[in-house]
């Protein structure tokens, strides 16, 4: 087992080195989104149809191309359909490929009961509850394609979002419980603006507010969005901003101009669109850190790389997010901002790369600081805010605390008194948060990730074995209930092949099968549980020669995607952890 393990990882190391960018980092590939080329499709038609024909006829020819069986779509082109994707997939299509639409029909009325606007309004609800991030914005393109009836009335069911809070400091928004969550401004006031044009408020001072607020929340909108013009460097949110501005009467206004040539710029050549541009910060530093697992870079691969993470780090204050100095996104492109799980695995890689180097030193010192101010009063690491909590995504999450703590633990000797002071105080909150948040059956959930074949869509599998890691490197002591019950998790979720998927009896997959072996090698000795998930990896990955991606990525509202990359970079750290593992067992002896 032990050379076919070394070929294996041998195969791997070579595919991920090929696929290495110019710059020195990887940039991966997420998977075509039908939903990001929806509602693409539909911002160009609403922009301008004639201009944009040759996009519009490619994008709908690749949503006919990939359709499910069952005549719905999924997020992913290996997705099961769900109703906010295959809803707009309907809306898209309009009164084009008549076969199609008629799928999509027969999908909706088997899920909603029929088509009448109330009943897809009522279903949406029933998916998002409270949160109007997405729910909104779904029917926003409904009612702008005429799926939800005849003007004006069929905005009545878009929620009136109230965009002239955008008017108001940026400081504010946390404490007036918005509906919408903190990423979500360009939305609020897009959606918020078309809904007042088609139906203006009845009550007349909000209706005079709103008129007097339109301009200055145009003006803020301009002044948040990247040079790029992709918000978030996301399709379908850019796609939301533009059609809602066009259908608002503001087609040739600049934010929605600057949309369209985001549009433009990220279309693939088959006529599809990805869920974001690239992870490509992401998916580098996870590179990094796993070929550091065994042999690492050479000094010159290490330095370039070094450089190039150290070009990105965000010193000055995020516009969008107002998010402070210090951190990193997921990617180098304007429309990224800075985030926990991005400036932990940004400064866990430059501690691989540089550990000596003062630029690499004083980057990460600036990251831990960043992190300590994020965290929240529970003692948790959120994604973007701190202290918003109260929806998606800005809530405290296991995953980002443990990559925090081991973030923080790389750089504590680099540390001045007081920040080391400081780190030890948010490391043992950290701690403490992670035992609160461990379930009754020893496992913790993530936030960014899950798994469609679940009962719940969860991925505890994901989640226990980066909190297991993440506390292994932390240096600190922790209670030993707290990682036994874990790791007895995690074998217990074993399939009966050798591999894992999001939880016991889900499907194997690699991804998360190299994340429980990694994990659990973190944690001791080699097992018979670790052999036989290894060799599950190299049976199922034919010797490091391919690594077929599964979609276990969960982005912006649920929103399903894969990334190529993942697959084979966890391959790689784990069989490098239990080849070093086992090297350090034979010098032993």
């Amino acid at each position: 087992m032990s050379d076919t393990i070394e070929t294996t990882l041998i195969a791997s190391v070579e595919g991920l080195t090929a696929l290495r960018d110019p710059s020195g980092g990887w940039t991966g590939r997420l998977s075509s989104s039908a939903l990001s080329t929806a509602t693409a499709v539909r911002a160009l038609a609403g922009v301008d149809r004639e201009g944009h024909g040759q996009l519009i006829s490619a994008g709908l020819e690749w949503l006919a191309a990939h359709v499910n069986e069952d005549g719905g779509w999924g997020d992913t082109p290996q997705s099961k359909s769900n109703l906010p994707t295959t809803l707009l997939v309907w809306s898209a299509f309009g009164g084009e490929n008549s076969d199609a639409v008629a799928g999509a029909e027969s999908w909706l009325t088997a899920r909603t009961g029929s088509l009448e606007p109330e009943r897809i309004a009522a279903a949406l609800a029933d998916i998002y509850g409270a949160d109007r991030t997405f729910a909104a914005p779904i029917l926003t393109m409904c009612a702008i394609s005429g799926r939800l009836g005849g003007e004006p009335e069929a905005w009545d069911l878009v929620p009136p979002l109230p965009f002239e809070l955008a008017a108001l400091p940026a400081l504010t928004f946390s404490f007036m419980g918005l509906p919408v969550v903190s990423y979500a401004l360009p939305a609020l006031i897009a959606i918020g603006q078309a809904r007042h044009f088609h139906r203006p408020s009845r009550n007349p001072a909000a209706r005079l507010l709103r008129n007097l607020s339109r301009h200055r929340t145009l003006k803020k909108l301009r002044a948040i969005q990247p040079p790029g013009g992709g918000f978030l460097e996301a399709a379908p949110l850019t796609s939301f901003v533009a059609m809602s501005l066009a259908s608002a009467g503001l087609a040739d206004h600049p934010v929605t101009t600057g949309c369209v040539g985001f549009l433009k710029d990220t279309v693939r050549p088959d006529g599809s669109w990805p869920i974001d541009t690239n992870l490509s910060t992401w998916v580098t530093t996870l590179s990094v850190s796993a070929l550091a697992a065994g042999v690492p870079l050479g000094d010159q691969e290490a330095r370039t790389i070094a450089d190039w993470l150290i070009d990105q780090h965000h010193t000055e204050l995020h516009p969008y997010t107002r998010a402070a100095p210090g951190g990193w996104a997921w990617s180098p492109l304007s429309g990224a901002v800075p985030d926990a799980d991005d400036t932990a695995g940004a400064m866990i890689a430059l501690h691989n790369l540089a550990p000596d180097d003062a630029r690499a030193a004083g980057a990460a010192a600036a990251g831990a600081k960043w992190l300590v101010d994020l965290q929240n009063r529970d003692g948790g690491i959120p994604t973007f805010c701190r202290g918003w909590g109260k929806l998606p995504f800005d809530h405290s999450c296991p995953d980002l605390t443990a990559h925090a703590l081991a973030a923080w633990d790389a750089w504590r000797e680099s540390f001045d008194g007081t920040q080391a002071a400081k780190v030890r105080r948010a490391s043992a909150r950290a701690v403490e948060y992670l035992a609160r948040e461990q379930r009754d059956d020893g496992s913790w959930r993530p936030l960014w990730f899950g798994n469609e074949d679940a009962p719940d869509q969860a991925n505890p599998t994901y989640g226990t074995a980066r909190v297991l890691a993440g506390l292994r490197q932390s240096g600190l002591d922790i209670p030993p209930d707290m990682l036994t019950r874990g790791a007895e998790w995690l074998i217990s979720a074993q399939n009966d092949d050798g591999g894992w998927g999001g939880g016991a009896s889900i499907a194997s997959s690699i991804e998360e099968t190299a994340l429980a072996v990694d994990a659990l090698l973190c944690l001791g000795d080699i097992t018979p549980t670790i052999e036989s998930g290894a060799a599950w990896l190299v049976e199922h990955t034919g010797g490091g020669r391919k690594f077929p991606p599964a979609a276990i990525g969960l982005y912006f509202a649920k929103l399903w995607y894969y990334e190529e990359l993942y697959p084979r970079v966890f391959t790689i750290s784990a069989l490098n952890r239990l080849l070093a593992k086992r090297t350090a067992i034979h010098e032993n002896h």
